[in-house]
């Protein structure tokens, strides 16, 4: 980490205690002002937590540049909820229904993206804080006050203490794709029409690097606008393009010319995504020549039997599709809608889609049970509502610790949250015991805890976030109360009333923990993933009879099952998102057991989507011009292939979302005996072999899901 406090700390604690830093200084810094410059303790309160929320319990990814502005946007946001909770105070009931609502809400606007999502919890924490009593809807001005002094430091802070280098932004990792890319297709356009061990291994590299388990949080394109989308589109064609040029077979008789294009295309694409929105167009003319040299091999009369010929053509299509695709995409991830006219709808179907309307097209595609991001948004908005329910019904002391204690201890899994709780209440205890300590030997003496207020809250932002939950707890505990003997007389019974609210709030946290989808995203991934496959198979069975009837017959069908695919892909990765993120056993430390490749999955639904798309021109519009029909055999292979394909794709759903009678092992997804994949019937076009590939890709796809680490071919 950049900056001194990093240099003076091991390596383990270096970037908790950079945060460390900022977090005591914007919230000591406000607190003091108010407290002691002022007399006004209700901004200090709210100068501290705006602080500690939104810097100590939220984790808004990225540098601090990136940080800044985040909360530079959420500024209004957070002064809506301050009005709110106060309003909304008035009554238990009305307390207990706005928490419910607004604590969904907050939960729920994670589809947003990592940085929503990170932000989450420090915006819950600045509704729950006006939320309680007492009713004072007069203090409202020195809430705001002190709101947006909290958030203003911070601000501050972020933006100017102790720079952190920034990592490549993946519009650059895309652009090293893109170059990768290029090279690799010069390399396959001329002796030995073959890649170097050294271009192959810079070609996996490079596809790997756009996979957003290896991209910071803040630089993952996840958002619901146009150019996010475009980027993500980017990522996937320039992986695709990557792999098929490493597959391509040589030598590259008849497709020298298109691999060449190929080349300059993805050459010129790499330095558009290195510009800014500037209205150029500087991959257009490549795009032209590459475009028009695929439709040339594409209607090249085919060799009288030469079937290796027409395989290696139907590769190459593929390049090139993918690499048209990886530059139409780049140009809406750079300019956004000014690059629409250029695009065809369809695969590109958010291209002139208005943004308020890819919003809603995200809310709605996860409104529903079956999302994770509803379940985490359901559990944790009931269990806040009960968590106030409960304090203003029983008139809790400092109610306030319950709701934080279930917001920073609920968990996805009810494992991990009872594993949190125990090691949580721990750490309280121990807290406990030294917060009672303290204020019987301070007692009235607001000095004291004035000076040691700032030296602990480094301690406890630094410690705390490395050494685990129940250390955190534990610091926190002695920290609320330093905080709070300060704005009012208080005794060693704070610390009882403490550690009652934080067992309080963690059994409620534990309680909906048990009861809403306790197993997180486990069971979810496994009926996303399986729905994903079926999806996937009805689009292979359509598209397979599309393609042998030239077009005509089932194109609608294959349109629906288009859009259908595309939702439960989303739905999959959210899934697969969430797994990645909850620990193996629901909160053991064990590393995960072996067990499907999920990711294998979801790029067998990718690859349907796609392949799809190519060989029919998705679903809007229809084909430009009449395809003919395959003759009898091709037609005849190819459909019996495709529903060969879709067959085992089931066969895979079942294994992932078993029934009580499905078998523990799937049958063999690849007959020995079966000439299926290397047919070469009589007259077969250059269409028939794109199909066969197509789908021979999707079966290695399935091979990856079930099989053993490494067997797989």
């Amino acid at each position: 980490m950049g900056g001194v406090p990093g240099r003076w700390l091991p390596a383990g604690y270096a970037a908790s205690g950079v945060r460390a830093v900022r977090v005591t200084l914007v919230a000591a810094a406000g607190f003091y002002l108010f407290l002691y410059g002022f007399g006004a303790t209700t901004a200090a309160a709210y100068a501290l937590f705006s602080g500690v929320a939104l810097a100590g319990l939220s984790r808004i990814p990225g540098t601090g540049p990136q940080r800044a502005a985040t909360v530079l946007r959420l500024v209004p946001a957070c002064w809506l909820l301050v009005v709110v909770g106060t309003f909304l105070s008035v009554r238990t009931w009305s307390a207990v229904a706005g928490m419910l609502l607004i604590g969904f809400a907050l939960a729920f606007a994670a589809v947003g993206g990592p940085r929503l999502a990170g932000a989450g919890p420090g915006l819950q924490l600045l509704y729950i804080l006006p939320s309680f009593p007492p009713y004072d809807p007069g203090s409202l001005g020195e809430r705001l006050i002190g709101t947006t002094v909290g958030l203003t430091l911070l601000v501050l802070a972020e933006r100017y203490l102790f720079p952190e280098p920034a990592a490549p932004p993946y519009r650059e990792l895309a652009a090293r794709a893109a170059d990768t890319a290029a090279h690799c297709a010069r390399e396959l356009a001329g002796p030995p029409y073959a890649l170097t061990p050294a271009s192959a291994g810079r070609a996996r590299g490079a596809a790997t690097g756009l996979r957003s388990l290896k991209v910071p949080e803040a630089d993952r394109p996840a958002g619901p606008g146009v150019r996010d989308r475009a980027l993500t589109h980017t990522g996937l064609a320039a992986r695709t393009l990557l792999s098929r040029l490493a597959a391509l077979p040589g030598p590259p008789d008849g497709t020298g010319e298109l691999l060449r294009g190929v080349g300059r295309l993805a050459e010129r694409t790499a330095g558009e995504l290195r510009l800014r929105s500037d209205g150029s167009t500087a991959s257009g003319e490549a795009y032209e020549d590459l475009a028009a040299a695929r439709a040339r091999l594409a209607a090249a009369p085919a060799g009288p039997a030469d079937p290796t010929a027409l395989r290696r053509d139907a590769a190459a299509l593929e390049v090139a599709d993918a690499a048209l695709t990886m530059a139409t995409a780049a140009a809406l991830a750079v300019r956004g809608r000014a690059a629409a006219d250029r695009v065809a709808p369809g695969r590109f179907w958010y291209a002139r889609t208005p943004a308020p309307l890819l919003w809603w097209h995200r809310i709605r595609g996860h409104a529903g049970r079956r999302s994770v991001f509803f379940q985490n948004a359901a559990r944790i908005g009931l269990a806040l509502a009960a968590a106030r329910l409960v304090a203003g019904v029983d008139t809790l002391p400092h109610g306030f610790w319950a709701m934080l204690a279930t917001l920073s201890l609920t968990r996805t899994t009810v494992g991990e949250t009872w594993s949190t709780i125990r090691v949580a209440l721990a750490g309280t205890l121990a807290g406990a015991l030294v917060t009672a300590g303290l204020l019987a030997l301070a007692g009235p003496h607001t000095a004291v805890y004035a000076a040691l207020l700032p030296l602990w809250m480094l301690f406890a932002f630094t410690v705390g976030p490395v050494r685990g939950v129940g250390w955190a707890q534990g610091l926190f505990t002695v920290l609320v109360a330093m905080v709070f003997a300060q704005l009012a007389s208080a005794t060693w019974r704070l610390a009882e009333v403490r550690l009652l609210d934080v067992l309080i709030g963690s059994l409620i946290g534990g309680v909906f923990g048990l009861l809403a989808w306790p197993r997180g995203a486990h069971d979810e991934l496994g009926r996303a993933v399986a729905g994903l496959l079926r999806r996937a198979a009805e689009v292979v069975v359509a598209t397979g009879a599309s393609v042998a009837a030239g077009g005509a017959g089932e194109g609608a069908a294959a349109g629906r099952g288009y859009r259908s695919l595309r939702h439960a892909l989303i739905m999959a990765e959210s899934a697969y998102a969430q797994f990645q993120s909850e620990p193996a056993h629901f909160g053991a430390a064990a590393p995960r057991p072996p067990g499907p490749d999920w990711q294998a999955a979801l790029m067998a639904g990718h690859h349907a989507l796609w392949g799809a798309d190519r060989l029919t021109a998705g679903p809007d519009p229809p084909p430009p011009a009449p395809v003919p029909a395959l003759g009898p055999e091709p037609a005849g292979a190819l459909t019996g292939l495709g529903d060969r394909v879709a067959g085992r794709m089931l066969l895979v759903s079942a294994h992932l979302d078993p029934g009580g009678d499905t078998p523990p092992v799937p049958a063999p997804l690849r007959d020995p005996a079966y000439r299926g994949f290397t047919a070469e019937p009589p007259g077969a076009p250059r269409r028939y072999y794109a199909a066969v590939s197509w789908l021979d890709s999707l079966m290695t796809d399935l091979e990856r899901v079930t099989a053993p680490e490494g067997e797989a071919r």
